[in-house]
């Protein structure tokens, strides 16, 4: 392997925190100071986890079905879903750095006329990816649904992580 590629790689893995990055190619997105990634490529034999879809905590969770309600801006219930995502994540011994792959489902929120608030999920989803403590990036879908099985919740996130097998 030529120097400048290990070096690569070497890079690579130490701005990621852990070897579980090793060997995942992430293209960056094409559109400026973007929080995503416009593709990611796992090398052969990678392990992958999947998270079912997660949603903020409800308000009472022992009430009627038709009364739970989530509470807070679409930035607030993001970051509730996102540390949600990061506890299960470490019962697994990964990081949101070994996310590769979101799907995003958005409410619109009444409090912005039904529509959907990308800025509060743009807000709250930066605080956990691209950052100087976690600088690596997934790829992303987001979509606008008209309602979610939670009663309140106007995001649920659905995650994909990966590691690559030890070289």
């Amino acid at each position: 392997m030529p120097i400048n590629k290990a070096l690569l790689g070497l890079g690579l893995l130490c701005a990621a925190g852990g070897a579980h990055a090793a060997g995942i190619e992430r293209t960056p997105s094409t559109y400026p100071n973007s929080p995503i990634l416009q593709s990611v490529t796992l090398p052969g034999q990678s392990q992958l986890t999947y998270l079912s879809g997660i949603l903020p905590d409800p308000v009472d969770p022992k009430a009627d079905k038709d009364r739970v309600h989530a509470v807070g801006s679409t930035e607030e219930q993001t970051v509730v879903v996102f540390r949600k995502i990061e506890a299960v994540l470490a019962q697994r011994g990964l990081t949101l750095g070994d996310v590769v792959q979101l799907r995003v489902y958005l409410v619109g929120d009444p409090a912005k006329g039904g529509r959907l608030d990308f800025d509060g999920l743009q807000a709250g989803f930066r605080q956990f990816f691209g950052t100087d403590k976690q600088p690596l990036k997934p790829a992303r879908t987001t979509v606008q649904v008209a309602g979610l099985v939670l009663p309140g919740a106007l995001i649920e996130v659905e995650a994909v992580a990966a590691t690559a097998p030890n070289n």
